[in-house]
């Protein structure tokens, strides 16, 4: 650039564009702190060994298609104490609302847990879940993001059902997928003994009295 062009394109700088550029950088934007998306904190304190039913739920999702293509998703909950699956609902979409509303139905046949343990998906870290932990004053624990054996129980599970149902089978429709997943989930919880249970199933376990359980 020839040197007589510069005063023509440079501003004049009698230093009121550095403290322009400094008020814009540093200005909070308007209505700044005053709602938005809430930061989902949780804990990341160590867990004990669930000894009771409800003192520890786990949950996560799975992805599967049906023969056409389009995609589903599971919500898959589980009781960490006696493995048993106390939901595994499937749908095309499962916001934070809609889980939310899950864990309620479920909450009303078995009571509200003392901890639930997810990843920090989306919809788990949603305004609305996040009021749903305060409004039921459930503790929840978010694992390390990349670390999903950190909810290993749920982890076992999800590759259960993929291994033992969803592969080997073929949804027409989300009512047929639907379908077989209730009822291998039931075969899950009342006909497999684990080794880990003493050798009982998921709901035998359950309702063992709290001094022999293990």
């Amino acid at each position: 650039m020839a040197p007589r062009l510069r005063p023509l394109l440079t501003p004049p700088n009698d230093g009121t564009q550095k403290e322009n550029k400094l008020d814009l950088r540093v200005a909070p934007k308007k209505g700044a702190g005053q709602g938005g998306r809430k930061r989902a904190i949780g804990t990341r304190a160590p867990m004990t060994i669930p000894q009771g039913p409800n003192q520890r739920w786990s949950l996560d999702f799975v992805s599967d298609a049906l023969s056409d293509g389009r995609r589903f998703r599971i919500l898959c909950v589980i009781d960490d104490f006696s493995r048993e699956c106390l939901a595994t609902v499937v749908d095309t979409s499962l916001s934070g609302h809609r889980v939310a509303r899950e864990l309620d139905r479920i909450a009303e046949m078995r009571g509200y847990p003392c901890m639930v343990v997810s990843d920090n998906g989306t919809e788990l870290t949603s305004n609305a879940m996040l009021k749903w932990q305060e409004d039921r004053r459930v503790e929840w624990h978010y694992i390390a993001p990349g670390k999903p054996m950190q909810n290993g129980l749920v982890e076992s599970f999800n590759g259960r059902l993929r291994d033992e149902c969803l592969n080997e089978h073929l949804f027409p429709t989300l009512r047929h997928a639907r379908h077989l997943i209730a009822a291998w989930r039931d075969d899950y919880n009342h006909h497999r003994p684990h080794s880990s249970l003493d050798g009982l199933t998921p709901r035998e376990y359950h309702r063992k009295p709290p001094a022999a359980a293990v």
